[in-house]
């Protein structure tokens, strides 16, 4: 059913998908912004065309670091009400099931959410994971979610999250992740938080090697515990660090448009992902944040197949090693993997 030749988007959307790296708060549908903005009276152009220019990356934008953070300081207006966190989480969740996405990872940063209009981070978090395993129900897809903490943030706050998210582990929170500018901000305040939340039962995963070194993959797997990497690209530079992620089993939550488009690699054709397989590292693929963007998980497949060249039978296979590297239980993983096997003929 699929061939190696470059294809239209449909052999990709038909693909059944895992996503390990989705940012809720780079997630929202222009539409429901521009619905927010009528209701709430949110300051943005009411129209479609020029408020994409505002909260999503455009071709003609600089790719860099500061103009895709500038996108997530409008997304911030628009944290209004219980209402619109429960619909955005719910409506994260139908766009990746319509992409055929069959268990994806939400993270979410309470803090964020939370600070837009004074809500309680408890009731944040509740509203997040309550619409997003309703609308997984209704949508038959499996989710699971993970909250992120940012480095640039104070480690007391990321102590609360963290409690919180061992609070929220039986209905579906399932990891603990840092995020934030790791180029100016150590990771080594937040090593006792993560040591616990651990230790508590909760599953790690870290942004590093985007914009920082190798050396901060090696800190995030020997000083934070972190199973998985979110990026993690720059790990290319060290091949010490590269030997430690193979001998940890370290998997890297790879998004390779989102890469391009924040000026972490020149060109989309310059993406070091075909490197990592090369020296045998465990990748996955991910959209990152799908709206900023304009992307769909269908959109990253053939982006990865078309412009790096990966043969689907790899693509195939890095489906399945994000089902293995899941935050699930060994029963559900082993559901997932099965049934993937099967559809993927793996």
């Amino acid at each position: 059913m699929f061939s190696d030749d470059t294809a239209p988007l449909n052999k990709y959307v038909i693909l059944p998908k895992v996503e390990l790296h989705r940012h809720l708060e780079g997630s929202l549908r222009l539409a429901t912004m521009l619905d927010i903005a009528k209701k709430h009276g949110v300051t943005v152009p009411v129209s479609m065309l020029n408020l994409s220019g505002l909260v999503q990356v455009q071709d003609q934008d600089p790719m860099t670091f500061t103009n895709f953070l500038e996108k997530f300081k409008t997304l911030r207006l628009f944290y209004k009400s219980p209402d619109v966190i429960h619909r955005v989480s719910a409506e994260a969740v139908e766009d990746a099931a319509k992409d055929n996405v069959r268990y994806l990872e939400l993270r979410f940063t309470p803090v964020a959410l939370s600070r837009a209009e004074g809500f309680p981070l408890h009731d944040v978090m509740d509203w997040v994971i309550t619409s997003a395993q309703e609308a997984a129900k209704k949508h038959k897809i499996k989710v699971s979610l993970i909250a992120s903490v940012n480095r640039h943030e104070s480690p007391d706050l990321a102590e609360q999250v963290a409690w919180l998210a061992v609070d929220h582990m039986k209905h579906g929170l399932m990891g603990l992740d840092l995020a934030g500018n790791e180029a100016e901000f150590p990771s080594s305040p937040f090593y006792g938080i993560f040591k616990e939340a651990r230790e508590s039962g909760l599953r790690v995963t870290i942004h590093a090697g985007e914009w920082g070194p190798a050396s901060n993959v090696r800190e995030a797997i020997e000083n934070l515990g972190a199973e998985r990497i979110g990026h993690g690209v720059r790990v290319l530079e060290d091949d010490e660090v590269v030997s430690l992620a193979k001998e940890r089993g370290t998997v890297f939550e790879v998004c390779v448009t989102s890469n391009f488009q924040s000026g972490v690699v020149n060109s989309v054709e310059s993406h070091p992902l075909p490197k990592m397989l090369e020296k045998g590292l465990r990748v996955t693929i991910n959209t990152d944040d799908p709206s900023i963007s304009r992307i769909t998980l269908a959109n990253e497949y053939q982006v990865v197949c078309d412009k790096l060249n990966i043969k689907i039978d790899d693509l195939k296979k890095s489906v399945l090693m994000a089902a293995e590297s899941a935050f699930l239980s060994d029963a559900d993983k082993t559901q997932l993997t099965n049934s993937l096997k099967k559809e993927l003929k793996l």
